[in-house]
């Protein structure tokens, strides 16, 4: 078993087929199936089910999964390990939620980029849980969501503390008059979220019952919506202060036990920590954190 055998397993199982896992590793579709025989016969099992769709991956092959992007990861610290001589260089791979990546990340980024031209920086946006996720199997170096995480294999950090707000359309003028709406939707990220985890349990402790939610991919259709009337969000002060400065919707301060959410950096516990992150963590901690404070609005 080698790192091409890995790859090859990682590609097929993502790909659901020997030909499409081909093209993707510039090579022919004969190659794949040889490589993924022989790993099975090498470990006895049966890694892929094979059917008229192509292929599917088996409960042996998706224990394995885990390890090609941790081995994959490893040999590629262990090369910048060996090339970091202390001046930030390289490649970093980092994940943020889309309202930290709009309020916070946006001017951080810009200022790290200028200091450190050497490093390219890579920024994929998600929820908290897919973030998590790609942290803990080494696809981002590491990742800014929303607290409280508890997992062993990660470090976090608190670096940003935010002011949640309840957002409403002009018609909504008070928390009071939510339970007097009827048919009430909550406007939201897609599952995994943790504004919307916060929202429902926000709503369920007034005794309010929410229809389904509906779900949006982006910050700005989801603010659309709740000035449209659509429905409510809960989000942080600082991505939506602009809209209700300009009269489009009315935020409404939380209980002081639910409006503060912690904002972490996370990265793996046994991921080398290159002179590039060090860089970028020092930035990152320098400048005041924190928008709790009265609302101007």
């Amino acid at each position: 078993m080698d790192l091409a055998d890995l790859r090859t397993l990682e590609a097929v199982a993502r790909h659901g087929s020997m030909n499409k896992a081909a093209s993707e590793l510039h090579t022919v579709q004969s190659n794949v199936t040889a490589r993924i025989r022989a790993l099975e016969d090498e470990l006895g099992l049966t890694l892929f089910q094979r059917h008229a769709r192509g292929v599917t991956i088996t409960p042996a092959g998706q224990r394995m999964l885990p390890f090609v992007g941790r081995i994959t990861k490893l040999l590629a610290e262990a090369r910048a390990a060996a090339r970091d001589e202390g001046s930030p260089s390289g490649s970093l791979l980092l994940g943020g939620l889309e309202t930290t990546t709009a309020l916070r990340l946006s001017p951080l980024l810009a200022a790290f980029a200028n200091r450190y031209p050497d490093v390219r920086l890579i920024v994929t946006a998600g929820n908290t849980a897919r973030l998590l996720d790609d942290v803990v199997a080494c696809r981002l170096d590491g990742a800014f969501v929303t607290g409280p995480i508890r997992h062993p294999d990660l470090h976090q950090e608190s670096v940003f503390t935010e002011e949640l707000v309840l957002a409403t359309s002009p018609a909504i003028g008070s928390l009071r008059a939510l339970s007097s709406v009827t048919d009430l939707k909550t406007i939201v990220f897609q599952r995994g979220c943790s504004y919307r985890q916060r929202l429902e349990t926000f709503l369920a402790g007034l005794g309010i019952v929410v229809a389904r939610p509906l779900e949006f991919g982006s910050l700005d259709a989801i603010v659309s919506c709740v000035s449209a009337g659509v429905g409510v969000t809960l989000l942080p002060r600082g991505v939506v202060a602009p809209a209700a400065k300009a009269g489009r919707i009315v935020l409404h301060r939380l209980p002081k036990d639910q409006a503060r959410a912690e904002t972490l950096f996370i990265r793996r516990t046994d991921a080398y920590v290159s002179s590039a992150m060090k860089a970028f963590l020092s930035m990152a901690r320098k400048p005041a954190r924190t928008t709790i404070a009265k609302p101007t609005i």
